[in-house]
């Protein structure tokens, strides 16, 4: 029981976000379509008992408009939607969503997060009980390494991998592992830490892009990209940070964060339709890229070239 009200909070949750702002009565229609409506509205006493629960659970504060008696999600300025509460809820949307397509096997394709299953569990209830974790460790450039020890701080998910950071103690460094490079990973019981004063996991992650954290100075990024591509950045930013300004058949788009590899890789990966600004040793750097890339093809790109004619 406890478990299908949690989903009628999400659901509730869900709608909200999804319409902005939406009346009681509207909310009850939807409710009445939905798989808990059972063909009958949200009773005004149950929608004002889910509000608070909603409250007192999540932390989501629901406000009703007085002038149109609309009801949305109060929106503030804190990293909430990028909070860990934020992404089980979610989570737990797209469950509810899954459960509604079990008739449509075949027709529903997702992408798989294979370090998900691999781990995970362990790794969590170590940062939990703030204890050290033990592991061997298989990085693709590098000979596998045994009896890895590591202080566990943060969890980060970037496409579609799971990664820890955290202090390891031989080296008495931070470092970051994939989860789905770790093998045999299990927690030290023994060795007990606490994550030093003055080390925030939000900040120390949040101008970067992806899971490459340098001390290197975080510089003014400007990307210039098409009409076209501006749209999708527009619907997926590609860092909190993001700005636009809006020219003429194009938007210049800014961006405050550290130059690294994984900043490269996400340049290129948009193509002729996204050109760096500045600052120029990015551009030097994505250029370098490209130049590495077409040497791999040169000999036969002439053949190539003929061919495409």
């Amino acid at each position: 029981m406890a478990r299908d009200l949690l989903k009628r909070y999400i659901w509730v949750v869900d709608t909200l976000r999804k319409h902005r702002h939406i009346t009681r009565q509207m909310l009850s229609e939807q409710w009445k379509h939905s798989q808990y409506g059972n063909g009958q509205g949200m009773a005004r006493r149950t929608f004002y008992n889910y509000r608070n629960a909603i409250e007192e659970l999540f932390g989501i504060v629901i406000d009703c408009d007085p002038a149109t008696y609309e009801y949305s999600l109060r929106e503030d300025d804190t990293p909430g939607d990028r909070s860990l509460t934020s992404m089980m809820l979610s989570s737990a949307a797209m469950s509810n969503a899954l459960t509604d397509m079990r008739d449509l096997r075949g027709r529903v394709f997702l992408e798989d997060v294979p370090s998900a299953h691999t781990h995970l569990e362990t790794i969590v209830a170590a940062m939990k009980e703030m204890k050290g974790l033990r592991f061997s460790y298989s990085p693709f450039q590098r000979s596998r390494a045994t009896g890895v020890r590591l202080e566990p701080y943060f969890l980060k998910i970037f496409r579609q991998r799971w990664y820890v950071t955290g202090r390891s103690v031989a080296d008495d460094v931070v470092k970051t592992y994939a989860l789905d490079r770790i093998s045999d990973a299990e927690i030290d019981t023994g060795q007990s830490f606490e994550i030093p004063r003055g080390f925030d996991a939000e900040s120390y992650v949040s101008d970067s892009f992806g899971i490459v954290f340098d001390s290197s100075r975080p510089r003014e990024v400007q990307l210039r990209a098409t009409s076209r591509q501006a749209k999708y950045l527009r619907a997926l930013p590609l860092h909190h940070s993001q700005s636009e300004q809006i020219g003429d058949g194009f938007s210049i788009f800014t961006y405050r964060l550290r130059l690294t590899s994984d900043l490269v890789e996400e340049i290129l990966r948009l193509g002729p339709s996204v050109t760096v600004e500045k600052p120029r040793e990015l551009r030097a750097m994505v250029v370098d890229a490209l130049t590495r890339t077409l040497d791999n093809y040169k000999q036969e790109f002439e053949d190539d070239k003929q061919i495409l004619s």
